[in-house]
């Protein structure tokens, strides 16, 4: 089951433990089957054990006939061979379910967090990094011990039971009884420890909610002189976390008493009443040691560890299951407020756009039409506001002032998925995930390998994947890539995306001057739109139109334009002139 395979459970309908679980494990059923098949070859010992041991005593010892009784005491010893192989053969069947459960797992909760963040409904979960780490993984251990365990349990109770009905009817009447009261009083602790524990996981939440943003402040802490407030938060919600723990181990005492009301009170009861059954003929002494066996070497550990795993194991897996559950759900979409048609074309329109961090807007009124097929670079000095600008015309940032408007249709009102289709942005620092290249290169629209590789020939960058291994290579090492490395792949990636929008914002600076023109000029041959936030003068040189920037004020028109109307472009160009210059000259 891949991660996509969850997706249409990430909806407006709350999802419950159960329906993800079984959406986790659906599509493994073969696996399962298997698991469950080599399960009953392990309860055969727990089945048979009692009625060969019987056997061997009533029919062979006890009747002048060890050989028959050593035969079946041989029996049993290879019935015990096949479930030590059983249990061999069942372990890599379980891996198979377990190992893309977490995967699976965790897709979903990074899709359900990101997709909350990047709707800006709600602020970020910081919390998601509990769930992420500690939650995931503990669903993943519990699913796999749970597994390993309790489908093995489950069977040998059962046979249990079952073998001990078929030795001796009287035997099992004794038995029966406790063993139902203390799986009734179990199933009624099972709701104390699921909320217990669930109270349990929200401490953990809150406790990592709390310190990640004090942790990782801890300058603004120190000077603006909070350090008591800071450690009252965290001391709070640690000290609710220690209740939690405290209450939950509290609350797992009661197993005890349920493991002494289901096996020992049983096996006392049948050794007190066998003298009487064995002397009045309803049992005889083998299938004494026969139903003693069964509920000494069968019940006892199976219900023992039964409670002891569904009552631990089982509880906490429920509770972070729902919890995941709870937290992959992503709220219904609000409906676009104009009229829900999409934008006709491309064209970019940003009408007295403006935006500022503080008093001083670094984006004032700014008017600017961007046709489609536009080639347009922008410029200026650092901190002019050219990064901004990317951001607000990608629908990153939204502008404190005017408006931006794509094909006709304000950028707000544009529907997120066709604004994501049509609009990208390659800033600075390229980000490169693990997973295969042709992973990092289709991920924004699916594509087949010609498609990729012509993207990645087109930008420079195939020289690198061929390099890397193809497009079968996986990165698991995305630190290990330079940082001009990253933008090659993000370049090819956006260049092989449907992108009609491109914003390069400072995206080749990490190339040298020959890369970088390779990489533009391949993104201006596209079909679409190109808007360059330049770093290089030369990339204005090979715009169509440019855009300066400074301080809020703007002026554009083409290069030779600006060169004779702007001085402060005239110094841009000649400094950048000067300083290429300097470094060519040997």
């Amino acid at each position: 089951m891949s991660g996509a395979s969850l997706t249409p459970l990430l909806g407006p309908r709350a999802l419950s433990a159960p329906r993800l679980l079984l959406a986790l494990l659906r599509p493994r059923r073969r696996p399962l089957a298997a698991a469950l098949a080599l399960s009953a070859v392990e309860s055969a010992p727990t089945l048979l054990s009692g009625l060969l041991i019987a056997a061997a005593i009533d029919r062979g010892f006890l009747a002048g006939r060890p050989g028959t009784g050593l035969a079946l005491l041989g029996l049993l010893a290879v019935v015990m061979s096949l479930k030590a192989v059983a249990t061999r053969l069942t372990l890599p069947v379980l891996a198979r379910v377990v190992e893309p459960l977490r995967d699976d797992l965790v897709r979903a909760v990074v899709t359900a967090t990101v997709t909350r963040a990047a709707g800006g409904a709600e602020p970020p979960d910081t919390a998601a990094v509990n769930r992420l780490t500690a939650q995931v993984e503990t669903v993943r251990n519990l699913v796999s011990a749970l597994l390993r365990s309790s489908r093995q349990l489950g069977m040998s109770l059962i046979a249990a039971l079952v073998g001990l009905l078929a030795l001796s009817p009287p035997a099992a009447a004794i038995a029966v009884g406790p063993v139902v009261l203390a799986l009734a009083v179990f199933a009624w602790l099972l709701r104390t420890l699921a909320s217990r524990q669930r109270a349990l996981i929200l401490a953990d939440e809150r406790l990592t909610a709390e310190a990640t943003p004090i942790l990782s402040g801890l300058r603004d802490v120190a000077a603006c002189g909070a350090h008591d407030q800071a450690r009252a938060t965290v001391d709070a919600a640690v000290s609710a976390q220690v209740a939690a723990t405290r209450s939950m181990a509290w609350a797992g005492t009661g197993r005890r008493l349920i493991v002494t009301l289901g096996v020992h009170v049983p096996l006392l009861a049948l050794l007190v009443a066998a003298r009487p059954l064995v002397d009045g003929g309803h049992l005889s002494a083998g299938e004494v040691i026969g139903a003693v066996t069964y509920l000494a070497t069968g019940l006892d550990p199976a219900l023992r560890m039964l409670i002891s795993t569904v009552g631990g194991w089982g509880v906490a897996l429920a509770v972070s299951l729902r919890r995941i559950a709870e937290s992959v759900t992503v709220p219904a979409a609000s409906p676009p407020t104009g009229t829900g048609l999409g934008p006709l074309g491309h064209r970019l329109d940003a009408e007295r756009l403006t935006f500022g961090y503080g008093a001083t807007p670094v984006v004032r009124d700014l008017d600017l039409a961007i046709p489609e097929g536009e080639h347009l670079a922008v410029v200026g000095p650092s901190g002019a506001g050219k990064s901004t600008l990317s951001m607000l015309l990608t629908g990153l940032l939204p502008p404190t002032g005017g408006r931006i408007l794509l094909g006709g249709l304000p950028l707000d009102e544009t529907p997120e998925h066709r604004l994501r289709t049509m609009v990208a942005l390659v800033p600075q620092e390229a980000y490169v995930f693990a997973g295969t290249v042709r992973e990092n290169l289709a991920y924004l629209g699916a594509a087949t390998d010609a498609w990729l590789r012509a993207a990645a020939a087109a930008v420079g960058a195939l020289p690198l994947v061929e390099r890397l291994g193809g497009l079968d290579a996986v990165i698991e090492e995305p630190s290990a890539l330079s940082a001009g490395e990253k933008q090659l792949i993000a370049l090819a990636r956006v260049h092989a995306s449907p992108a009609r929008i491109v914003v390069l914002d400072e995206a080749t600076c990490h190339l040298d001057p020959a890369a970088e023109q390779r990489a533009e000029e391949a993104f201006a041959g596209r079909d679409g739109t190109l808007v360059v936030i330049a770093h290089r003068i030369s990339s204005a040189m090979r715009a169509r139109r440019v855009l300066l920037m400074d301080g809020g004020a703007t002026i554009a028109g083409t290069h030779q334009d600006l060169l004779t109307r702007s001085p402060l472009y005239a110094d841009l160009v000649g400094h950048w002139r000067h300083t290429n210059e300097r470094r060519t000259t040997p």
